[in-house]
This record gives C-alpha cells, sequence and structure tokens, in this order.
C-alpha cells in the first residue's frame, strides 16, 4: 500500500516517537534514589506498565480523572510491593515523575531519520492525549519539535483520542483535509481506531509486533514509512 497523494501527517508521541518506557524508567530511577527506595527500577516497572495502561485506558473513555490517573497508577504498585506509602508521598512522587519524566530523550530507532526524510515532502504534526506542559516539553528536550507545524493535545481539544472531536480539532488547526491525511500511532483503540472511524486512514506502528485480527496497514519499525510515504 502507498500513500502518495497523502500531504498531512499525524504523529502520535508516546511510544511511536518518544520511547516512552526508557524514558520513564529513567525518570522513576531519579525520583526512587532521592527518596530512598530500596526497591528496584526494574521490580517496580514490571507492576507499574501494565497498570499505568490500564488507568490511561480508563482516562482515554473518561472514566478516570487526570487526578485519579496520577494517583492509582503509583498507588496500586505500591500496594503490590507491601510498601506502606502516604497519600502525600505518592502525590509528591507523582509530581516529581512528571518533573523528571521529559529530562530524558530517548527516541525510537529511526525517528530521526523518518522526520528528516518526511518533511520536505509533506506537513508534519502531532496528536497527543497526553499534558500538553509535559509534552511540549519534551519535544523541546528531545530536539524534534521543529519537524511539526501543529501540536495538537486532549487539553486543548477537550476531548481525548479516540473521540472523533480531538481529531477534528487537529485538522482544523492544520488547516487540513481528513481524505488528505493520515494518523500514525502505536494504539490500536486510540490511534487507528479512532482515526478511521473519523474517516482518516490511519498506520498502526506495531512495534510490539502485537498479534491483530484488524485489517490495519501495520509497520515494526519507523524507517518502513520510508517504502511507503
Amino acid at each position: 500500500m502507498t500513500f502518495y497523494h497523502k500531504k498531512h501527517l499525524f504523529f502520535d508521541l508516546d511510544h511511536t516517537l518518544w520511547d516512552f518506557d526508557r524514558n520513564s524508567a529513567a525518570a522513576f530511577d531519579v525520583i526512587f534514589k532521592e527518596h530512598g527506595f530500596d526497591f528496584s527500577t526494574e521490580e517496580f516497572l514490571k507492576h507499574y506498565v501494565p497498570r499505568n495502561q490500564y488507568y490511561w485506558k480508563l482516562y482515554q473513555v473518561n472514566k478516570v480523572s487526570h487526578e485519579d490517573l496520577r494517583y492509582y497508577r503509583l498507588k496500586d504498585v505500591f500496594d503490590v510491593l507491601g510498601v506502606d506509602v502516604s497519600r502525600e508521598i505518592i502525590h509528591q512522587l507523582s509530581e516529581d515523575y512528571i518533573s523528571h519524566l521529559p529530562n530524558s530523550n530517548h527516541l525510537f530507532d529511526g525517528a530521526i531519520e523518518v522526520l528528516e526524510y518526511l518533511q520536505p515532502h509533506y506537513n508534519l504534526h502531532i496528536i497527543t492525549n497526553g499534558f500538553h506542559f509535559v509534552q511540549d516539553k519534551k519535544l523541546r528536550n528531545a530536539n524534534i519539535e521543529h519537524f511539526f507545524q501543529t501540536v495538537t493535545n486532549s487539553e486543548m481539544a477537550g476531548e481525548k483520542k479516540p473521540h472523533p472531536i480531538i481529531f477534528e480539532h487537529a485538522l482544523s488547526l492544520a488547516n487540513a483535509d481528513k481524505q488528505e491525511s493520515i494518523m500514525i500511532g502505536d494504539s490500536l483503540e486510540a490511534d487507528v481506531e479512532g482515526a478511521i472511524n473519523f474517516g482518516m486512514d490511519a498506520i498502526f506502528f506495531n512495534a510490539e509486533k502485537i498479534a491483530t485480527n484488524q485489517p490495519v496497514y501495520q509497520i515494526n519499525h519507523l524507517l518502513e514509512l520510508k517504502n511507503i510515504l
């Protein structure tokens, strides 16, 4: 499949361009040392990663608040580890984590190369469910901000992917038509199904090679975009 007639490419940020897992681990390393916890970051992340994904899926469909997402993804893990941590400390850890998270700048392999390849030929944009202050800092610190003409986040749109309103907002901001646009992201629900239900084409960035029966176009490495765009 080729998409040569497209003009606008909309990328997700976390888990698509910005290597969230590596950068998150680096942030936890720092704050656990600062607070003197004696468990390993590896042990913590074994429980945190699935809990974080669980709460983000609830957040995407407005079943938990921003505040509850940030609190319970930590609280649940401390409970599993049998570590007694006060509510006040968990809130402080959450603030510290958000503060440290954008300071790491690991990107997925091929991210810079593919953005440099695409930029002369397409208008590049970001659509993210992440919080605007954190996402903007990630883009700046990773030195990829200059590739994107627009950045749409859920706070400015008033809805999160997969809701059609955030896609509508992003296209309006970019002065783009949905028939000339593609969404590229790692989430089947938020990025791919959200875009397709809105009427946009989508490419599933399946770095983990997750088995899916859904008839969607997918890539396993960002540089594969050079073969189709």
